[in-house]
């Protein structure tokens, strides 16, 4: 599997008594595909799947294998924790329709980098899809360094990174200066996406595509085809956007600029999470608005 391109980690769509509104997840699904999405990313951070049942992520993965198969894209699940053992017998267990598994450094526990390197092992040598390395040291609280990225990179079944690291810091240039072109760094920070495709990305994992799919599609063939002027405008005017969409936390605005599209039910999430305030869905759907439509 090569990853190129935007991969959309979708929401999970709530009812408003609470539940998991199966069709409207289905449909959103199809709309990024149709809108130019290389593929889907399931139980991501942004489908809250820490306050889903067991019964409801089966069910998610259910429904977003069903259109990659159906639609011919391929499908990354969230998988693992902080725990090897566990991990390795999560991603062990993976619905064969997954195409690869996006697994997070291990949080919490904040092992050294050596750890690390030998936790991800672990997980390549027991999984029986890919593996994509999620690298996001403001949530697990353990940053790691160039080398030890480029260490990951070399493991062998583990075929890129959704690397999130809040900026584009010396780190994030010495590694993507050194990576083997084999290994895909897809950006996971939506406001830096279009710096870190002008240093080299392959693409991004961006939350805000739920709303804005075919921008963020245009944004990254652009950088891709060398159109540079129009890609730095469409970055620009995409940033302001992705500021709006995570003015409060992932994914509570982006649900709520969808509710008021129609495109799901309710936008209902579920506790710790409180729903967007209303002067933050006002500013997200105004910067949505200033969001150019892209030229096919």
């Amino acid at each position: 599997m090569t990853l190129s391109g935007l991969y959309v980690p979708l929401i999970t769509p709530f009812t408003a008594t609470g539940e998991l509104a199966a069709e409207a997840l289905e449909g959103l699904a199809n709309d990024v595909v149709d809108a130019g999405a290389a593929g889907l990313v399931a139980l991501g951070t942004t489908g809250e799947p820490a306050t889903l049942t067991v019964a409801e992520r089966r069910r998610v993965l259910d429904v977003c294998a069903g259109v990659c198969r159906s639609r011919g894209v391929p499908l990354i699940a969230g998988a693992g924790s902080n725990s090897t053992a566990e991990s390795a017998q999560a991603l062990a267990a993976l619905d064969p329709r997954v195409s690869a598994a996006l697994a997070v450094v291990p949080y919490y526990t904040r092992p050294s980098e050596d750890g690390v390197v030998a936790h991800f092992r672990n997980l390549a040598a027991a999984s029986p899809v890919p593996l994509i390395i999620y690298n996001i040291p403001y949530r697990t609280g353990r940053p790691l360094g160039a080398e030890t990225l480029c260490r990951l990179a070399d493991l062998p079944n583990v075929i890129g990174f959704k690397h999130a690291v809040g900026g584009i810091d010396d780190t994030t240039i010495a590694f993507l200066s050194r990576v083997s072109a084999d290994t895909a760094v897809l950006a996971g920070d939506d406001l830096f996406l279009s710096p870190l495709l002008a240093l080299g990305a392959a693409g991004g994992i961006m939350a805000s595509a739920n709303v804005a799919t075919t921008a963020y599609v245009d944004l990254i063939a652009a950088w891709r085809d060398g159109m540079l002027e129009r890609a730095r405008g469409l970055g620009n005017r995409l940033a302001p956007l992705a500021s709006a969409l995570f003015a409060e936390p992932n994914p509570v605005v982006i649900k709520a600029v969808l509710a008021a599209q129609g495109r799901i039910p309710s936008p209902a999430v579920r506790l710790p999470l409180l729903p967007a305030g209303d002067i933050a869905v006002t500013a997200a759907l105004t910067a949505l608005a200033a969001v150019p439509t892209p030229i096919r």
